[in-house]
């Protein structure tokens, strides 16, 4: 049985504190801010709010709701779609609706005098609701960020997005979230009878998404050129001198002429860009250039 470094272990409870930390985050948000107000954002907390309405039996709580969907969720994705999509969503799964659960008697009016029952703010109503949209948005984007940099995974729809994308092959699992959520938001707007809480959903779904892309793919503002060019000696040059960067440069074939050609590949950062686009366009007018962003870059000249 073989031994694991002491880096390999710390990596290890790393991923999992995060995992553990970041479904805090999402069952706080969800919990505080989200459900209180009936706000549908989509995701599983956006179908439990929309079952709870038409749920006949009193018994049935919304905490419950969210618990039986989560590990019904989750058994389909161990069925499914295997062992290690199932491993990655353990953790969320255990932690996410007893969070929610805790969470809950948080935010009513009996603990602690009522102050994280944003609710029942009479004095300002509006912009309890405002806030409420907004700052639940933040820690759900926020809370799956973290989930999702500690190698976990939220499960929830996802579940539902992965299945029908392994049946259809040429589904995009963004599209399938993108038209569930969608879905879900549109039966709560019916359910519930209140465009303006339906809009302030999609407000809240958008903020989660753009803290989502914040944390977890960087604010990084750094960005990668492939440069196929008939002039590869002279880009990298100037490049080397004017940008104080280095590149690397690779032979590529044209798929349709078949004509032999250099790539030059470099990373450079966002007040270098349009240093880097004079240098091509003066040296050679007709390069192929794709920039992308980096969401992360390693090395020499950048970080460890």
């Amino acid at each position: 049985m073989s031994k694991f470094s002491k880096a390999e272990i710390l990596s290890f409870v790393k991923n999992i504190l995060l995992t553990i930390a970041g479904t805090l985050l999402l069952s706080f948000g969800t919990a505080v801010f989200i459900l209180p107000f009936d706000i549908v954002t989509g995701g599983i907390s956006g179908i439990a709010i929309v079952l709870d309405k038409i749920n006949p039996f009193q018994f049935i709580s919304l905490d419950m709701i969210i618990t039986a969907l989560t590990w019904i969720l989750f058994f389909i994705g161990a069925l499914v779609l295997g062992r290690s999509f199932a491993m990655k969503t353990l953790i969320s799964t255990a932690i996410y609706p007893i969070g929610v659960f805790l969470f809950m008697k948080i935010a009513s009016p009996d603990f602690f005098g009522g102050f994280f029952y944003l609710k029942g703010y009479q004095q300002y109503p509006d912009i309890a609701l405002i806030l409420a949209t907004t700052i639940g948005g933040i820690c759900v984007g926020v809370g799956c960020a973290i989930t999702f940099l500690g190698g976990g995974s939220t499960g929830g729809v996802d579940v539902i997005a992965f299945t029908v994308c392994k049946i259809i092959k040429r589904a995009k699992h963004s599209v399938v979230m993108f038209i569930i959520d969608t879905a879900v938001i549109v039966c709560g707007m019916f359910v519930i009878g209140d465009f303006i809480i339906s809009l302030l959903g999609i407000m809240s779904a958008f903020v989660a998404a753009m803290m989502v892309d914040i944390v977890f793919v960087g604010s990084s503002r750094s960005f990668m050129a492939q440069i196929i060019t008939d002039k590869p000696t002279e880009i990298n040059k100037d490049i080397i001198e004017k940008l104080d960067r280095t590149s690397t440069i690779v032979d590529v074939v044209g798929g349709y002429t078949g004509t032999p050609k250099k790539m030059v590949i470099v990373s450079f950062k966002v007040n270098q860009y349009a240093d880097l686009l004079n240098i091509i366009h003066r040296l050679d007018k007709f390069a192929f250039v794709t920039i992308h962003q980096a969401h992360e870059i390693k090395g020499e000249g950048w970080t460890r």
